[in-house]
């Protein structure tokens, strides 16, 4: 059984960076695509970042892109996001997820077998 616990949530203010992890349990992270998406108050839950098996395909949101950074360490089973220039509106429940089908990751949330129970960020401005 596949469980997936963030952390590293907090209030930052804008301008400044936070990094989230999400430790793995029950299978490597090195043989299935993680996610990272996140859901503001009243609205849906948004693709944030995604990264293949391998580490090699990567895609991001066009609203983080050059600010956030998701990458893998297998040895740690872990997947982390860096995030810097933080904006109010990153401010939402940020969640890591696995597709446990899948090699390479997709931006939609349905596709997604794993997930975690979340980690508040909050950017104040």
């Amino acid at each position: 059984q596949v469980q997936l616990v963030e952390s590293g949530g907090g209030l930052v203010q804008a301008g400044g960076s936070l990094r989230l992890s999400c430790a793995a349990s029950g299978r490597s992270v090195s043989t299935y695509a993680m996610g990272w998406f996140r859901q503001a108050p009243g609205k849906e839950r948004e693709f944030v970042s995604t990264s293949s098996y391998s580490g090699r395909t990567i895609q991001y949101a066009d609203s983080v892109k050059g600010r956030f950074t998701i990458s893998k360490d297998n040895a740690k089973n872990t997947v982390y996001l860096q995030m810097n220039s933080l904006k109010p509106e990153d401010t939402a429940v940020y969640y890591c997820a696995g597709d446990g089908d899948r090699g390479v990751g997709t931006a939609t949330p349905l596709e997604y077998d794993y997930w975690g129970q979340g980690t508040q960020v909050t950017v104040s401005s």
